[in-house]
């Protein structure tokens, strides 16, 4: 398996949501309020609690860092621990345009959903979603279909945690923990079922997520969802695309997550099989910092993001398939 050194999780471009911190900090805080002490229910007071004491009563370790966390703290985010702040630190010296190609990535995730969005879609699945940023899916699919429902999926406690206090009172999304690997049993169970209709036109997102999987288990993934969606389905995908920039950082990049997370990364043939028979929205498959910022009906876009003088040595691809009837 080629590994492949990458910093791409979702990331915030602004207008951020309140801090998962502070959320946690008040229910530490509700739960360090009463003590009972042999049936006798007992006032302990407000408790200072630092992010050591909010981690533990959550059930993570933050002195392990954390994919989401990491990008966080690069893009000025307050959702960190120090692990998360120093690899981020080892990240940056081994690729110096982590942050840039973060960025283009969030830019891309919401062009693609607005382009769907603009041709009727109104249901979307987000698998691997990461910390809730704005906007986000449901956001900017609702600009276009008002009634769209989203359903994201992730396996982090921290992410699912977070997005289910943010989004509770939202009765058209819901957060559903479940790993993309286990593909079969979300495909087939209740909680997605019973919210997405994959009988009829769905976005399905892989945005910046595949990466962080087992060659097998990515392709067998995508290639579920893509059997399963109905004509008129959407299928989005930014990944990690391994090259001679970006190989050589390997090892640093592994260092810096930590030997328990998956890094590999594909060649451009793999990443466009992800696609399978379906239908490239132009301009296809290309380097997401090069993916239009506004998506328009002709063949060629013309809106294109500044881009960097050099390529990147974070790369990474992004398309668009259509699913025809």
């Amino acid at each position: 398996m080629t590994k492949w050194p990458i910093v791409l999780q979702r990331a915030e471009l602004g207008g951020r949501l309140p801090g998962v911190w502070s959320l946690w900090r008040r229910r530490y805080q509700a739960r360090a309020a009463y003590v009972t002490e042999s049936g006798v229910i007992r006032v302990a007071g407000d408790s200072a609690a630092g992010p050591e004491e909010i981690a533990g009563a959550c059930g993570f370790d933050p002195n392990k860092p954390n994919a989401a966390r990491i990008y966080d703290y690069l893009l000025g985010g307050k959702d960190n621990f120090a692990a998360d702040r120093e690899a981020a630190a080892q990240l940056v010296r081994a690729l110096p345009d982590a942050a840039l190609v973060a960025k283009a990535n969030r830019a891309f995730l919401a062009a693609a959903v607005r382009y769907v969005a603009g041709r009727g879609i109104g249901q979307y699945v987000d698998i691997g979603a990461g910390l809730p940023t704005s906007p986000n899916v449901h956001q900017c699919a609702r600009a276009a279909v008002p009634g769209a429902r989203v359903a994201y999926i992730d396996n982090d406690p921290v992410v699912v945690t977070h997005a289910r206090a943010l989004l509770a009172t939202d009765p058209l999304v819901t957060v559903i923990s479940k790993d993309a690997r286990e593909y079969g049993a979300l495909l087939a169970g209740p909680e997605l079922g019973a919210f997405i209709d994959l009988t009829k036109p769905v976005c399905v997102l892989f945005v910046s997520m595949l990466h962080f999987m087992p060659e097998a288990q990515a392709d067998a993934a995508v290639g579920a969802f893509r059997e399963r969606m109905a004509p008129g389905s959407y299928l989005v995908i930014s990944t990690g695309v391994a090259n001679e920039r970006n190989t050589p950082a390997r090892e640093q990049i592994q260092a810096a997550y930590g030997s328990g997370t998956v890094l590999t990364g594909r060649p451009p043939s793999a990443i466009a099989a992800y696609f399978g028979d379906l239908e490239l929205v132009p301009p296809g498959l290309v380097p997401v910092t090069e993916w239009p910022v506004e998506a328009t009906d002709e063949p060629r876009f013309p809106a294109l993001r500044a881009v960097p003088s050099a390529p990147t040595k974070a790369g990474m691809l992004a398309g668009i398939g259509y699913k025809r009837a």
